[in-house]
C-alpha cells in the first residue's frame, strides 16, 4: 500500500498563471515557498531554508481561485505529488509538483482583492474542496481570526 498526500503552507513565489488545455480545461500554475527550519552547526542558531514547490490546479475552480491569489499570498494546500519527465534540447528533465485538491487562503487584509481574514477558505465554508463542477458558496461574514502566535520546532517538547 502507498499513500500520496501532501499538506503544505507557504507564500506564493509568483503571480499564478492561468491557461486552458486544447479541450478547454482550465489549468492554474503557481509556486509556493515553504521553509525548512534547521540549526546552523557553526552558530547553533535556528535558520530557515526555503524550498520552492510547483503547484497545479485543474477545472473551473482553477479559474475562480486565480482571481484571489497573487505573489506573496499565504495559502495552505492539500494535494498529491505528481512526477513528470521530458526531454528538452537533448537533455532529460524532470520535476515533482503538487496537484492541488484543496486550498485555503490564509493572507490577512486585501490580498488578491478578496479581503478576508486569516484562515478563510475559498468561497467561504470550504467550497474549494468541493468537486470542480460545483459552484462556490457565497462568502459569509468575516470571522474574527485568532491572535498570531509564534511557535517554532524547538518550542515543542517532543
Amino acid at each position: 500500500m502507498s499513500i500520496n498526500r501532501v499538506n503544505i503552507s507557504g507564500n506564493l513565489t509568483r503571480d499564478p498563471e492561468l491557461r486552458a488545455t486544447a479541450s478547454g480545461t482550465q489549468v492554474l500554475s503557481f509556486g509556493v515557498a515553504v521553509n525548512d527550519r534547521r540549526r546552523n552547526p557553526q552558530t547553533g542558531e535556528w535558520e530557515d531554508y526555503p524550498n520552492f514547490v510547483d503547484c497545479t490546479m485543474f477545472g473551473t475552480r482553477a479559474e475562480a481561485v486565480s482571481r484571489y491569489l497573487q505573489k506573496g499570498s499565504k495559502v495552505a494546500i492539500e494535494g498529491k505529488l505528481r512526477y513528470s519527465s521530458w526531454e528538452r534540447d537533448g537533455q532529460r528533465r524532470s520535476k515533482l509538483e503538487v496537484i492541488v485538491d484543496e486550498i485555503e487562503f490564509m493572507s490577512r487584509g486585501n490580498q488578491g482583492g478578496y479581503g478576508q481574514d486569516a484562515g478563510s477558505s475559498y468561497g467561504g465554508g470550504y467550497a474549494a474542496s468541493a468537486p470542480a463542477h460545483q459552484q462556490p458558496a457565497p462568502a459569509p461574514a468575516p470571522v474574527q481570526a485568532p491572535p498570531a502566535v509564534d511557535v517554532y520546532d524547538e518550542d515543542i517538547p517532543f
